[in-house]
């Protein structure tokens, strides 16, 4: 095989950082990782294989390979979780150096922060204390700078959920605005029990689709 052809047949590489909508049963890189969606029947929800995940769809279409999917049923961005407990040791700045060496990162998150009605905070784009990552702007950048700086040269996109406060998603976008990172706004996602269904799961992987065409 020619390096021209060996290059023509390579498959990027993918990992996601994400929460329940991302997970699977025995697809986690993380095996302690709390899963939302399993193999077979579940009472709340449709998607039975991880074939009808928004990943799998995506990854499988584009001809890419799966690295890792960190991803953590019910985790925050930042430090705070629901009933304000300690979600440090599941959050998004805590779990982004555990995503391999792959050439494309999705982050799908924000969406617990948002229904856990974890504190806002203050838009800060460094030397951030302890204290300010248990709030939500701070956190999310924290989050993005340690992706840049783990990950240099690989593609970052951030995936925005459909129906959540327009507090965090205008502060979504305007930290990610200032690492220069995409956000695939989500729009029209058919979920069950606040979760995509089998064909919200097919949009989510159609919208990602078309704003990462190459």
């Amino acid at each position: 095989m020619t390096w021209a052809q060996s290059l023509r047949e390579y498959r990027p590489a993918v990992s996601i950082l994400g929460d329940s909508y991302s997970t699977f049963e025995n697809y986690l890189s993380c095996d302690s990782n709390a899963v939302w969606y399993w193999n077979g029947k579940h009472e709340n929800t449709d998607v039975t294989t991880v074939e009808q995940t928004w990943w799998h769809q995506l990854i499988t279409k584009k001809g890419w390979r799966l690295d890792k999917n960190n991803s953590f049923s019910g985790s925050t961005v930042c430090f705070t979780g629901y009933n304000r407990e300690d979600y440090s040791n599941r959050s998004f700045v805590n779990r982004l150096k555990y995503l391999g060496c792959p050439d494309i990162i999705l982050v799908f998150g924000a969406t617990n922060d948002c229904w856990a009605h974890s504190p806002i905070g203050d838009f800060k784009y460094g030397d951030w204390t302890n204290k300010e990552l248990y709030t939500f702007r701070p956190a999310m950048a924290c989050m993005l700078d340690g992706l840049k700086k783990h990950y240099p040269n690989v593609e970052i996109f951030f995936i925005l959920n459909s129906e959540l406060s327009d507090e965090i998603n205008t502060s979504v976008k305007t930290i990610c605005k200032h690492y220069d990172i995409p956000v695939i706004v989500l729009h029209d996602i058919e979920k069950i029990n606040g979760h995509p269904s089998i064909k919200g799961m097919k949009a989510i992987a159609e919208q990602v689709g078309e704003i990462i065409r190459n």
